[in-house]
């Protein structure tokens, strides 16, 4: 595993989740237009629960895939990862049936009924739980697609999830089936992006999961030992993501029973745009955790290090300017974002605040692969669960005192309380150091690009201004700053190649910063 792999795995992911979001934001725009603010609450109070009930489904199984898979890959027992993959199949498919089920069956009735008192609910909220069934074989196919490195494979299945619940979500809004079409907007993306990982398994991952013994089997006991084996490290990654379900989602839950869905409206508009900055994280955090696992299984300490170390400074390199530059412009942002209807820049205040507690999340989440990939799993889970706890309390409060801002500053404080202690941790375990002073100088350029970012008028011209600044000041700043090193410039070579009419332009930038550290 070379370094140049995590690079690439996190490039074709970083590219994935781009495309992602604009996806997102396309549906979650085009549903905030036709749906308007109350309905499109009641939309925002379905999202927890969607993310909720896959993550039961899947058992926490796809983060194991891509760990077994990559460790028995380096072992050369490729069987042994086709029968991972196959094993973990069996256990998600049951239990997206059972958890379908059990939503549509009891859990959407005693919500819509008992806690939102809300029966226009009812539906979307049912259909949730049809979802669940597709969402845990594209999840079994893509912790596949992750322990071979085969990013851009799991890249192909997200875009069919996108472009299909986008198609079927906007027709059934049309048609008159408001937020319920929304949500079976959902269940037809997940139905075909199933479909897709299917093909793309049986087509293409034969090369990699290689059948070295055409007549392998392995007993019953055996397997039952595997499953043991999948789900002693899925148990603490489920709890793990259900805690990062509660500090995503527990805000609009608990708005659901202290504020109009209204209001509910304006902070899901906000929500989106403040998890920006865990594009990146999502991406580092995705690849790490099979290249962690490899390194480690080597016992290569010092390879594991320069991971560790790279994997945050990529992150607060690309995450930290964009957190301020969605602070300084929140309301205008809001403002562009759902030009259709100007109420929604009332999230912009709560935009502001929230996107800090991303931010943090960003190297929370890049820990936490590092941790999962080392065969950690139970800290993450620990520390984030009493982090979920505070999130809870702090919300309980903050929402009744301060509506929709109270939901974000209780997330964000909760979100620095446990990052901080995670990284220290993760350093801990993995004995690793971090150059401070080349992170210090990473900061200060972001500082300097939000000092003069401050300047500029804060509204849709001075936004379209700072849109076009931005970037400059930045790259500016680390220049003279002399934050790249010989190795970051040759890394920069290696991606000429992927900017096609802007390569002149990128390859410019490239030998001035070159020049810039050589003197």
């Amino acid at each position: 595993m070379t370094e140049s792999k995590i690079i690439k795995g996190s490039f074709f992911i970083l590219i994935g989740n781009v495309i992602f979001r604009i996806g997102g934001y396309l549906y979650r725009f085009l549903m905030a237009s036709l749906l308007g603010p109350a309905m499109y609450g009641i939309l925002g109070l379905t999202l927890p629960f969607q993310g909720v009930f896959q993550i039961l489904s899947a058992g926490g199984l796809p983060p194991a895939i891509a760990k077994y898979v990559s460790e028995y890959n380096t072992l050369n027992q490729e069987d042994m990862a086709k029968k991972t993959i196959r094993t973990s199949l069996k256990i998600m498919v049951f239990l997206g049936i059972l958890m379908g089920f059990f939503m549509i069956t009891i859990v959407a009735p005693w919500l819509a009924y008992s806690v939102f008192k809300n029966p226009t609910a009812l539906l979307p909220l049912q259909a949730v739980g049809l979802i669940t069934p597709f969402s845990v074989i594209v999840g079994a196919f893509r912790g596949a697609f992750q322990g071979v490195y085969k990013m851009e494979y799991i890249v192909a299945t997200r875009a069919i999830e996108q472009m299909t619940m986008i198609i079927f979500a906007t027709g059934f809004v049309l048609i008159g089936l408001q937020a319920f079409g929304a949500v079976l907007g959902s269940v037809l993306g997940f139905f075909f992006s199933s479909l897709s990982g299917i093909y793309i398994y049986k087509k293409y991952m034969g090369k990699y999961l290689k059948n070295k013994n055409p007549n392998f089997k392995i007993k019953i006991k055996d397997e039952i030992k595997l499953a043991k084996k999948l789900i002693s490290f899925a148990i603490p990654v489920t709890i793990t993501s259900l805690a990062e379900m509660i500090i995503y989602s527990i805000s609009t839950f608990i708005m659901g029973i202290f504020l109009t869905s209204t209001l509910i409206g304006y902070f899901t508009a906000a929500d989106p745009i403040a998890r920006l900055p865990l594009m990146v994280s999502t991406s580092i955090a995705t690849t790490i955790l099979p290249a962690a696992a490899e390194a480690y299984v080597k016992r290569d300490k010092t390879q594991l290090n320069h991971y560790v170390f790279k994997s945050y400074e990529y992150s607060i390199l690309l995450t930290l300017p964009l957190c301020i530059f969605i602070m300084l412009f929140a309301k205008p942002i809001m403002r562009v974002v759902y030009f259709t209807n100007a109420e929604y820049s009332l999230g912009g205040t709560a935009l502001a605040v929230l996107v800090i507690g991303m931010t943090f999340y960003a190297l929370y989440s890049v820990s936490t692969g590092i941790i999962q990939g080392i065969g950690h799993p139970k800290i993450s889970m620990y520390i984030l669960l009493l982090g979920s706890g505070l999130n809870v309390i702090l919300n309980w409060f903050f929402i009744q005192k301060m509506g929709i801002v109270g939901g974000a500053l209780a997330t964000t404080i909760s979100t620095v309380i446990f990052t901080i202690p995670t990284i220290y941790i993760t350093l801990r375990l993995t004995e690793s150091k971090l150059k401070y002073g080349k992170l210090t100088k990473i900061i200060l350029a972001s500082v300097i690009m939000g000092i003069i970012l401050y300047l500029i008028p804060n509204n849709t011209y001075g936004l379209l201004l700072a849109i076009i600044l931005s970037p400059i000041i930045y790259i500016v700043s680390l220049i003279y700053l002399r934050i790249f090193e010989s190795e970051d410039i040759e890394r920069m070579k290696e991606f000429s190649g992927k900017f096609g009419p802007l390569e002149g332009i990128y390859m410019k930038i490239v030998k001035k910063i070159e020049e810039k550290a050589m003197n």
